[in-house]
């Protein structure tokens, strides 16, 4: 099945309709007869790519849940040995294998039969009937059980562990972070994620599941780009989540700085004064407030702009925009905008904490990384986006309701109430 759906909704196909039946010359009739089933209006016209270079991004757009179950490996950072090594090569590597295991499918499949031709059902156990491979359906049964075990080892073992790690910092309700006595698991959050997911399951479609996760996840994976490009230009926070991320020991003169200025969760610095050329040509070699600042505001700035010229392309490949000059005026004003945003945000000083896996290219990176997965999320129809419309809608009830109120990292970065300080001022006199 997730062979099928890549090479299905990225329109591969032989080059020409005749090549797929060149073991049938002395059957013309029947050549004629498939030949023109090929061409039925509901498919493309033909060619390896039918549906063109848009047919094959809003295919990727669906089949991006087949690189979803690496963050399995990010899951099990508490039980491994050294996570800091092993979790970046487990992530690099499970990539790799899914990628060849997949390319490889796809492509046998692409050169076994015309992809409009393969049963929705079971295109495997077809293609190989196709081709006479009749006894190979015994190993694709057998492939399948193995399949559908690791998808459900893969789908049931990250997802309690997220949970449990959001109620413990009390995003979500702290009764979820309960672990059982004997196995030492999150056995609420397993039984609750675990039933939820059937009843997803039994309601929805697999076509709707598959493009529900994938519009999630797309957008997850676009936030982690922009904390990554946010984090990597600010100064010097001491709060929980930043010593976590740390691999080294702070020197020990960061202990002397005074409790106001850590409170305030930045070391002491001189004051920056905002201007055009403090923002362009910075003088400070470490991240300051001002640049900090900077660097958060367009950060928000270049994602709408990201989002403005993914949905100008979608609507001008979709025919809406049909003036092919109004499009490529609109564009050109969007992509030097980004420029000129990357750039101001590349002068900025980088933070120089010391981390055991830092990502390269910073920050042409992290935008690329966000202006694919928009894009790619643009592609999805709108029963998707309506759907994860709601599903956000039930997450910011949540959150406001409950988890902003309960927030660990929060109490731990909000400032000490007026006593506390005037307490801490005295006992520093005495």
């Amino acid at each position: 099945m997730p062979a099928y759906l890549h090479t299905n909704c990225t329109g591969s196909t032989p080059a020409t309709p005749a090549t797929a039946f060149l073991g049938t010359q002395g059957d013309e009739p029947r050549l004629q007869s498939r030949v023109a089933g090929m061409c039925h209006t509901q498919y493309g016209v033909g060619g390896f790519m039918p549906y063109g270079f848009t047919g094959v991004l809003s295919g990727a757009a669906t089949c991006f849940y087949a690189f979803v179950g690496f963050d399995c490996i990010a899951t099990t950072g508490e039980e491994v040995k050294n996570p800091q090594k092993a979790i970046p090569i487990g992530i690099v590597s499970s990539l790799l294998i899914c990628f060849v295991a997949y390319f490889g499918v796809s492509a046998a499949l692409t050169l076994m039969m015309p992809y409009c031709q393969l049963d929705t059902n079971s295109p495997l156990p077809n293609a190989f009937k196709y081709v006479g491979w009749d006894g190979a359906n015994y190993a694709v049964a057998i492939g399948s059980l193995c399949a559908l075990s690791t998808s459900l080892l893969g789908s049931m073992f990250p997802m309690p562990r997220i949970i449990y790690a959001m109620a413990e910092d009390g995003l979500l309700f702290k009764s979820l972070a309960k672990i059982g006595e004997t196995r030492k698991t999150p056995f609420i959050a397993t039984l609750i994620s675990g039933a939820f997911a059937a009843i997803m399951a039994l309601l929805f479609d697999l076509k709707d599941l598959v493009d529900l996760m994938s519009i999630g996840t797309l957008l997850a994976y676009s936030l982690v780009a922009a904390c990554v490009l946010v984090l990597r230009y600010q100064p010097k926070q001491p709060n929980l989540a930043y010593q976590m991320a740390s691999t080294t020991d702070e020197p020990d003169n960061n202990e002397s700085v005074s409790t106001s200025d850590s409170q305030t969760g930045f070391l002491p610095e001189e004051d920056e004064k905002c201007s055009i050329k403090a923002i362009l040509c910075p003088k400070n070699t470490d991240p300051s407030k001002l640049s900090g600042s900077v660097v958060n505001y367009l950060a928000g700035v270049i994602g709408v702009l990201i989002v403005s010229c993914c949905v100008v392309t979608v609507l001008y490949e979709r025919a809406v925009i049909e003036d092919k000059v109004l499009f490529g005026i609109i564009t050109a004003v969007l992509l030097f905008l980004c420029s000129c945003v990357t750039y101001i945000i590349r002068q900025q000083p980088e933070s120089k904490t010391k981390l055991s896996f830092k990502v390269p290219l910073l920050p042409f990176l992290p935008i690329l990384s966000i202006f694919v997965n928009v894009y790619l999320m643009m592609q999805l129809d709108k029963w998707t986006w309506i759907r994860f419309a709601v599903w956000m809608l039930v997450g910011f009830f949540i959150y406001f309701a409950y988890g902003m109120r309960h927030s660990v990292e929060a109490t731990y970065s909000a400032p000490p109430e007026p006593e506390t300080r005037m307490d801490l001022n005295s006992d520093s006199c005495k």
